[in-house]
């Protein structure tokens, strides 16, 4: 029989059930106190180190070189355009061959001009006798000074309209202004031409120049004898050497680029064709350079981590000048810093991080 403190006699009938009760409770209460607080001699998880490799921070030359999208352009360049209306009536266009400054391209018909021209010499010829005569009678004074003015002003007079026919005539005539090579002919004899027909074109090639523009950032770079690299094909990496010869002292409005025009030294070719062309905007400098990939992004700023005792420190950079794979840091970084360049997503401010390697800044670059 079970016996309770503070219980009278021996539990039976009705008192039964609150015994029970009782007992169940005090074998429960040794389970509560194992299972409040932590289980004896088991301690705490520790933090897992994050894997990453790194590179030291070192200053290193660099060269901040620029590339700009080129235009070949020919020494000197025209269309030949007639400079009056009519028909052609002579045509020799050498077609891709050399001719000299003067050459006779087309002849456009000068018939009118022509009869114009010797009327007014006919007119001329009777107002020089008229002149001549009326000097004479002046000075008899037979006529008054008036009238011998009159006389002298109709000979310059007509003199005037032979000059300008004259200029009419020379105008018929389209000739080469400079020596250089012929293109295409764009006209047929017998065509009836304005000043807005081309009948050709003509180039000179003896100086071939680059026109390219800059950021208006760039402008303190360029200088009159710099030298620039030209490259025509990419797939070959064949460069030529320009010097620049000037620049346009305005910048363009719309697209805040500067226009540059360089001279080629030496070799063959063609007006309009597309160059790249590769600027060293500043001398080699000595820069701390980190691979690209190892920036961190931020709303406002851009972020490295740098290990310091063995923990991730996040700080605030400055870049400058970016490269294929690598970009220079101008502030936020000291010579001798240890820089994540892998394991960069895993890591977290101030967690602990394990060294796998320390590797230099090229081969860091390809592993990215």
């Amino acid at each position: 029989m079970v016996r309770l403190k503070n219980c009278e006699g021996p539990v039976t009938g009705k008192g039964l059930i609150p015994a029970l009760f009782c007992i169940c409770a005090l074998l429960a209460l040794p389970a509560c106190k194992e299972t409040d607080g932590e289980k004896p001699g088991r301690a705490p998880a520790a933090p897992q180190a994050v894997i990453v490799d790194v590179i030291v921070a070192q200053p290193q030359p660099v060269s901040n070189t620029v590339e700009a999208n080129g235009t070949v352009v020919a020494n000197e360049s025209v269309e030949l355009h007639p400079e009056i209306s009519g028909r052609i009536t002579y045509l020799n266009v050498p077609e891709g061959a050399h001719v000299e400054k003067g050459f006779v391209i087309a002849r456009i018909n000068d018939a009118d001009l022509q009869a114009t021209l010797e009327k007014s010499k006919v007119q001329l010829e009777l107002n020089r006798k008229t002149e001549e005569r009326d000097r004479k009678l002046l000075d008899i004074q037979g006529i008054n000074q008036a009238d011998y003015d009159l006389a002298q002003n109709n000979v310059k007079s007509v003199q005037a309209d032979i000059d300008f026919t004259l200029a009419q005539i020379e105008k018929t005539v389209i000739r080469a202004p400079f020596s250089g090579t012929v293109g295409l002919r764009q006209v047929s004899p017998g065509a009836y031409v304005t000043p807005a027909n081309v009948i050709a074109t003509i180039q000179q090639f003896d100086k071939i120049k680059v026109d390219f523009t800059l950021p208006e950032q760039y402008t303190g770079v360029v200088r009159r004898g710099s030298v620039v690299q030209i490259e025509t094909d990419a797939s070959q990496h064949v460069r030529t050497r320009a010097t620049i010869i000037a620049a346009e002292p305005q910048i363009n409005q719309s697209s805040r680029n500067i226009t540059v025009r360089a001279v080629l030294d030496g070799g063959k070719w063609h007006p309009g064709a597309f160059v790249k062309v590769f600027v060293n905007a500043s001398a080699d400098t000595k820069a701390i350079m980190v691979p690209t990939n190892s920036i961190i992004p931020d709303d406002k700023n851009n972020q490295l981590i740098v290990v310091r005792d063995g923990r991730a420190n996040f700080v605030n950079v400055q870049t400058g000048v970016r490269e294929a794979n690598n970009i220079e840091i101008s502030s936020g970084v000291n010579p001798g810093d240890t820089v994540v360049v892998t394991g960069v997503l895993f890591a977290r401010p101030k967690s602990l991080l394990k060294i796998r390697s320390v590797k230099t800044l090229d081969h860091s670059s390809s592993q990215l």
